[in-house]
């Protein structure tokens, strides 16, 4: 297993804030368009009581919806590439085949074995299964999916760890992940250790704003102020 490009503690760091004040706090660097690097509303959290998600992704292409028990199922490499991945990792699958509609990626037994590889979540723009029973058999593992499909049909792993795309998200091998019930979102490793430190100030923004809403001293110039003086 390769060792992290992060430490434990600036990971854990990161999964105290929500996500929203990530991709805000991400703002501040200036690294990239703001309307780049988060998945669109079509991915959905489908354990928004859950703790934010964040992991590095391994990424792969799948299909489960093609006629026809004809093509090998190749879920061994997926344990390769999460044996060879750091911790923690977040498999990411895009469809890529037949019927996206019908194709189900993952349900309790691969979900469980993710947990038990070190994967803090899975993410895929096609569907999952058994969400009861990934509930009831794993801790803080979260799942992003597009919906349900209720059964598994014909899986077929096509290529591993290459870049893909997740509901207009862009992900890459190795690439760190942010979520929770608002989306996901893609953290700049080269901002990393910074981002809980602006994140906290993100916060402190926030508050300073409600608490003014609230104060004797509200007022429209300020409001506008505080909103960046937009129109």
């Amino acid at each position: 297993m390769p060792k992290p490009p992060l430490s434990p503690e600036v990971l854990d760091a990161l999964r105290q804030f929500d996500s929203p004040t990530i991709a805000n706090a991400i703002e501040s660097f200036r690294v990239r368009d703001d309307v780049d690097g988060y998945a669109s509303l079509e991915l959905r959290c489908l354990f928004p009581d859950r703790k934010p998600m964040v992991g590095y992704a391994v990424t792969c292409t799948a299909d489960t919806s093609m006629p026809g028990d004809t093509r090998p199922g190749g879920l061994y490499r997926i344990w390769e590439a999460l044996e060879a991945a750091p911790r923690p990792a977040v498999l990411v699958i895009q469809h890529s085949g037949h019927d996206r509609l019908r194709s189900c990626m993952a349900g309790d037994m691969v979900c469980t074995g993710l947990q038990a590889y070190g994967a803090a979540g899975l993410v895929t723009d096609s569907a999952i299964r058994d969400l009861s029973g990934i509930r009831a058999r794993t801790t803080d593992f979260q799942l992003f999916a597009a919906g349900f499909v209720v059964a598994h049909g014909h899986t077929s792993f096509i290529d591993v760890n290459v870049p893909v795309s997740i509901c207009g998200l862009p992900i890459k091998p190795g690439d760190l992940l942010h979520g929770d019930d608002s989306g996901l979102v893609s953290i700049p490793l080269a901002i990393a250790t910074q981002l809980a430190e602006a994140a906290q100030a993100v916060r402190a923004r926030e508050k300073e704003y409600f608490d003014f809403l609230q104060s004797s001293d509200f007022n429209y110039e300020g409001l506008r102020q505080r909103l960046g003086g937009r129109k």
